[in-house]
């Protein structure tokens, strides 16, 4: 039986090598794609992405070895597959939510670090010396995006490049409107303190609002949470009580896999489009 085990997964082993050789291009395509956002994703964590090339070449290999070794000790290539795809998505999703994390704990403190500006201002700081304040005064992790700015400032680089390259990094839609006031301010004066505040104001009201949402959605998130949690309780409490030998040949029989498979992947599509629909983030 192990050799049978052992000689399809070198038969299907052999099989992924050719179709990797016939589709390089895409392949190459796809991996360059993945790496960009992963770099991209890294970038806004702050999280040097010097090395991660061979980071993933490593993780890649790691996963491929893992899934010979699963294909062969149960005896099921598709459990192989199973495997593969969960230790390639797994970490790629990790990283997604803790830059989206990061984002979200940002858009919070910003206001917050808007109306000690405009307070900074008011008392007739020059925009540099509030940037400063902003870097020695607010929470992380707006704190070191603040720092960064003004460090880059006084390395040299004007402080609308230092706005602009801030902007590209966080891609939020409130510091570029925040942005946009200061350089309104440089270029052609007014009451900056002011305008900073009217944002402050509004960007609050926002957060306000989406604070709102998400507590009248909270039931119909759990909801869809306990949905997504059915399926795997349910085939517990039928291996645990009812029929263990049926059961059992869902993850051995290679129809089995296949079904399970596609029920684990129609689960998490149905539970990713809930929390779309719902407005919550991933």
């Amino acid at each position: 039986m192990l050799e049978l085990a052992i000689l399809g997964t070198a038969l299907w082993g052999a099989a992924a090598a050719m179709a990797v050789y016939a589709g390089e291009d895409a392949l190459q395509s796809a991996f360059d794609s993945v790496e960009r956002e992963l770099r991209e994703q890294l970038r806004r964590l702050r999280i040097s992405s010097r090395s991660l090339r061979n980071w993933l070449r490593t993780w890649i290999a790691a996963a491929a070895l893992a899934a010979a070794a699963t294909a062969i000790g149960t005896a099921s290539v598709l459990n192989g597959l199973g495997v593969a795809v969960l230790l390639c998505v797994l970490p790629w999703l990790a990283i997604r939510r803790m830059a989206a994390t990061r984002k979200r704990k940002i858009e919070e403190q910003l206001a917050d670090a808007m109306v000690s500006f405009s307070n900074a201002v008011r008392s007739g700081l020059a925009l540099p010396q509030a940037l400063e304040i902003l870097s020695q005064q607010c929470p992380p992790p707006i704190q070191q995006e603040f720092r960064q700015i003004f460090g880059e400032y006084r390395m040299g680089k004007t402080l609308e490049v230092c706005l602009r390259e801030a902007k590209q990094r966080l891609q939020s839609q409130n510091f570029a409107l925040f942005a946009a006031a200061l350089e309104a301010s440089r270029q052609s004066g007014g009451r900056l303190n002011e305008t900073v505040e009217r944002i402050a104001v509004s960007v609050r009201e926002l957060q306000r609002l989406e604070r709102k949402l998400h507590a009248e959605t909270a039931q119909a998130r759990k909801s869809a949470l306990y949905m997504a949690c059915a399926p795997p309780f349910i085939l517990a409490v039928y291996y645990l009580f009812f029929d263990p030998l049926q059961t059992t040949r869902l993850f051995t029989e290679p129809l089995g896999v296949l079904m399970l498979l596609t029920a684990a992947s129609l689960n998490v599509a149905a539970y990713v489009l809930a929390r779309r629909i719902l407005g919550a983030r991933l």
